[in-house]
């Protein structure tokens, strides 16, 4: 089986120029980005040259990486008559990728329309790939309200047999004089946490079939599962179709995450080009199963008992 990278980002041209058709966040002057929340940010071209991307792909060992709409430019969460402009660009610019990249679909979540989600995964590409699954920013999933509110495409990724991908959304404003790696370390980080744990009290009892990954180790969520059991919240059982992927992180928090989960829920991401694959150092069994065991379990599904249900 094809070893695989979960969590990367490639602006196709259609999206490029819709961003750069906007004049209020999120916009891009020539390759600068600008965001709400978030200083301007130099996009570096090569970053996003489809060629160098794919022989990047190749060089790291892998058959295929999937690309994702990154949450942080705040697209879901516009107003519904600006978002699907810029979701439509994304998803043409995502189609028209080559071999290795296949993609996650991305939907408004500031009105929930699961029709339109599902007219998107079932576009196909000139090769008749379709979205490997839906991603949605940990912002529309941060307790049960958000649950209720996104329902609709969960139940229809679940309809499908397609996994959920949850990715940091639009970080707040930073205080004045706040560092440029703030966005990354706090409010990412507090977003998956809330996201993990919202999905554990809300998200699975609504929808026990669904596979899910949280991205960048669900800010290191799982770890809290000693003091979750010293508050009531159980023993910390593991959900065996909640995946979390690695990205940002390196050794010290890939091992954590193993002892606290085990192997067979943590699958490969790097989150390119704003982070790099690193060696884990957990050896073969485990970089296999992180590369290609888990990650095919994750889009492609198996039946498993889920005890945390």
């Amino acid at each position: 089986m094809p070893g695989i990278d979960v969590h990367q980002h490639l602006w196709g041209a259609p999206l490029i120029g819709a961003l750069r058709g906007r004049s209020t966040p999120p916009y891009l002057d020539e390759w600068t980005l600008y965001l709400d929340g978030e200083p301007p940010f130099e996009i570096d071209p090569a970053d996003h040259d489809i060629a160098a991307r794919a022989a990047l792909v190749k060089a790291d060992g892998l058959d295929r990486a999937l690309v994702s709409l990154s949450s942080p430019l705040g697209i879901e969460w516009l107003p519904a008559d600006q978002a699907r402009p810029l979701l439509e660009a994304y998803h043409a610019g995502a189609t028209g990728l080559p071999e290795p990249f296949g993609s996650w679909a991305a939907a408004c979540v500031s009105e929930i329309d699961a029709a339109s989600l599902a007219r998107d995964l079932d576009r196909a590409d000139d090769l008749g790939r379709g979205f490997a699954g839906l991603q949605l920013p940990a912002t529309a999933l941060a307790d049960r309200a958000g649950y209720e509110r996104c329902g609709p495409l969960l139940t229809l990724l679940e309809e499908r047999n397609l996994p959920l991908f949850v990715h940091p959304g639009p970080a707040p404003a930073a205080e004045e004089g706040a560092p440029g790696w703030w966005p990354a370390l706090v409010p990412y980080v507090s977003q998956m946490q809330a996201a993990w744990f919202a999905f554990r009290a809300f998200g699975r009892v609504r929808h026990p079939r669904l596979r899910v990954c949280f991205t960048l180790l669900a800010g290191l969520a799982p770890l809290h599962g000693e003091r979750l059991a010293a508050r009531g919240g159980g023993r910390g059982e593991v959900d065996p179709n909640a995946f979390v992927e690695t990205s940002s992180y390196g050794p010290r928090a890939a091992d954590a995450a193993v002892r606290a989960l085990g192997v067979d829920v943590i699958v490969n991401g790097s989150d390119r080009p704003y982070a790099h694959p690193r060696d884990l150092a957990l050896g073969e069994a485990a970089r296999h199963a992180f590369r290609v065991v888990n990650p095919h379990r994750l889009l492609d599904g198996e039946e498993r008992t889920n005890d945390a249900a």
